[in-house]
């Protein structure tokens, strides 16, 4: 087994996931301390190697499943360069790591993590075979993460940002879902069984209505009155084009462009797509903190 295909399996692509643990930092309009910052920074680093664990485990479980796929296949443990026992082993030592020193960094924190490695594992065992359960759990554990970095600096959360989050993870797991259908098409039950419970055309509906609320929880969000208290501007409202922009550019390449199977990957190799979350980030901290 070779360093790099190991590192690979733990799928440091996707934890670009976890950079949803910043969000309380800055819509808690504490953008600007240190202490703060280094705490979600660490939590970052944590929430890393254990989500890369949960994913050596997932690949373990799924290993049969994971050979029929055109892509997958191609991962460390399903070609055979990670060896099963070699996997298990560098799970075990990476979740033990990960919790004890969530523990040393937040009591709370830890709490929140173990939930997300249960939820995880239940996923893998038996919910993801579950019809519409499955595209909801995999939008819990984004929440999770933002649950997470509220808690590990010790801000309350608001409810409108559990909301927006939550709709913007049931988008994204619908589209991963949509994706896998149309790329496997007669083989895709083989390679995921629930899938043979969607269509196209029902994933279509569903990401109507989802797309649609978020755009309206958005922007209901930044006119709120316990927004404009909480941040003493209504100016929020100016950051909606970004979050339109972003939304309509996700469409156009899961239905355009057949993508959408790794959102986080999409992400980092769209420029369009990227910019347009680079430039929201911009223009909520202006919004927030030019006061």
């Amino acid at each position: 087994m070779k360093l790099r295909d190991l590192i690979q399996s733990l799928r440091p692509t996707q934890w670009t996931k976890n950079f949803f643990i910043f969000a309380p930092l800055v819509f808690a309009k504490e953008f600007f301390e240190l202490d703060l910052w280094l705490k979600t920074g660490a939590a970052f680093a944590i929430f890393c190697f254990f989500s890369g664990a949960l994913y050596l485990v997932n690949d373990i479980l799924d290993l049969e499943e994971d050979k029929l796929h055109p892509k997958k296949s191609q991962r460390p443990i399903a070609s055979g360069r990670v060896a099963v026992s070699q996997a298990i082993a560098s799970a075990v030592i990476l979740s033990v790591l990960s919790l004890a020193l969530a523990f040393v960094l937040n009591t709370n924190f830890f709490i929140v993590c173990a939930l997300y490695g249960v939820l995880q594992l239940a996923y893998s065992l038996k919910l993801k075979h579950v019809v519409i359960l499955d595209v909801f759990i995999i939008a819990a554990g984004f929440v999770i993460r933002v649950v997470a970095g509220g808690l590990v600096i010790q801000v309350p959360l608001s409810s409108w940002l559990l909301i927006c989050t939550t709709l913007l993870a049931l988008f994204l797991a619908m589209s991963k879902r949509r994706h896998e259908l149309v790329l496997l098409e007669g083989n895709a039950p083989a390679h995921r069984p629930i899938l043979k419970e969607y269509s196209a055309y029902l994933l279509d509906q569903m990401i109507g209505v989802v797309t649609a609320s978020t755009v309206i929880a958005y922007c209901l969000y930044t006119v709120s009155e316990e927004t404009v208290k909480k941040f003493g501007t209504s100016n929020l409202i100016f950051t909606t084009p970004f979050v339109l922009y972003g939304i309509f550019r996700y469409l156009y390449l899961v239905h355009q462009k057949g993508k959408g199977g790794s959102p986080e990957e999409l992400i980092i190799r769209d420029k369009p797509l990227l910019l347009a979350i680079v430039l929201w980030i911009a223009a909520v901290v202006m919004v927030l903190y030019s006061r």
